[in-house]
Order: structure tokens, then sequence, then C-alpha cells
């Protein structure tokens, strides 16, 4: 589903990513976990096409998506969930989801927020309520919806956990575990690491710019050596 190849992106003349590869099959859930300033939001970014890499290759189905801007690769299948949610604070929960499935055909658009309002019970009771009164939970509820409205093939999501108490937290792993039993394929970045590897069918662990380590996710999570050098020490469940 999708390849990155030897991906190496700069800010000026930092270095944020140094020949990065890695990939995401059909139906995986892939976890990347490491530091803060590791890259993991430069890689999103890059693979969505915000950001232009100075050398490597980004694969989407086998066609290579480097040049390509952001809306066209929300119509070839790749949907993001970038960090802090950004939806649109002034517009309602229903709004915000139906400007974000304006390239579906109506019938599209018409099941898919019926299937939100399915999905996100706490969506469907604050459908009227503008978007910047939700709480950060229900905030990242609708980021997550919206990003469904594409019904894309890959879904990327950058810290969606980020300052989410731990009930709310349960609540969104509890998600993206059953979107990947639905079969959705997910790439996750995510500050809590152990989970997220947990949950991952493969895992990849960054160091500053680099790959430092890849393997199932459950191996990965159980490396007391792995959390020690790059995950801040003891592993938590929260």
């Amino acid at each position: 589903m999708l390849g990155v190849e030897h991906l190496t992106v700069r800010y000026g003349a930092v270095v944020a990513l140094r020949d990065v590869s890695l990939h995401v099959d059909e139906g995986e859930l892939v976890a990347v976990v490491g530091p803060n300033g590791a890259g993991k939001s430069t890689l999103l970014n890059t693979v969505a096409g915000l950001l232009r890499p100075a050398r490597g290759r980004v694969r989407l189905a086998g066609r290579d998506v480097i040049g390509h801007d952001p809306a066209r690769l929300v119509r070839a299948g790749l949907a993001l969930v970038p960090e802090h949610r950004r939806i649109f604070t002034d517009l309602t929960v229903a709004e915000n989801l139906q400007l974000a499935g304006v390239t579906a055909s109506r019938a599209d658009r018409v099941r898919r927020l019926d299937e939100a309002r399915q999905r996100f019970a706490v969506l469907d009771q604050r459908w009227t309520t503008a978007a910047g009164h939700l709480s950060g939970g229900e905030a990242q509820q609708l980021a997550i919806a919206r990003a469904l409205m594409s019904d894309p093939q890959l879904l990327l999501l950058d810290e969606p956990t980020l300052g989410l108490s731990p009930v709310m937290t349960d609540t969104v792993f509890d998600l993206l575990d059953d979107l990947h039993a639905r079969g959705r394929t997910i790439l996750l970045v995510e500050q809590n690491a152990h989970r997220a590897l947990q949950l991952a069918d493969r895992g990849y662990v960054m160091r500053p710019g680099e790959i430092a380590a890849e393997g199932a996710g459950a191996d990965l999570a159980a490396r007391d050596d792995l959390f020690a050098t790059y995950l801040g020490g003891e592993r938590s469940e929260r």
C-alpha cells in the first residue's frame, strides 16, 4: 500500500530525515514511535504531500507520488489526521464532515455521514455544535471522522492521543483497534509508544532523523532496551 524509500528531508541546512525507508501493507496497522524531534511528524507530512523531500521516493499503491499536492493525494486514497487536529472551529460538527466529503458523490456523502453518526455517538449528540466548543477528546474524534469521510485506502494519524485524558486515550485506541479490525490500513505516529506498539502489526522506532529499529509491534513493545534508549525509560500502559 505504502512504500517510503530512502527518504531525506531538510529544513534549510537541518536534515530532519536521513535515508528513511519503511512500508505499510494493505490491512496493516503500523506504528512509528520515537522521542520528540525524531522526525515522525516530518515523515507523515512528507507522505501526505505537505513537504517535498530532498531525495527518496514515496509510493502509494505502487505509484510514485512525490510532487503530488495534498488534494491530489486525498483523491488517490490518502487521508491525514494532523497533530493538533486542525478542525474548523467556527463550523459545526456536521459542517466539518460535510466539507470533508465534498469530493464524494451525494449518495456516498450521505452514507458516510450516516456512518459517522453511528460510529461516533458523541458527535451525533453534538451534531449542530460548533467544533470550537468540543472537548479535546470530542475534537479528536471529529478529526478522525473527518478523515474517514474520504473513505481512504490509507489513514495517517499524527499523535492522536496528545493531550487527552486517560479515558479519552482509551477511546481513541479502541477506535483505532476497531478500524484496523474492519480492514482499514493505518500508519500511526504516537507518543504513547507502548500502547501503540501493542496495537500495531509492525512498528518502527525512530531516533533523530533515522530508523533505529523495526519489527513486529509486540516484539518491539517488549524490548526494555529500546525504551531505555529511545522512548523515555520504563514502558507504560498509559
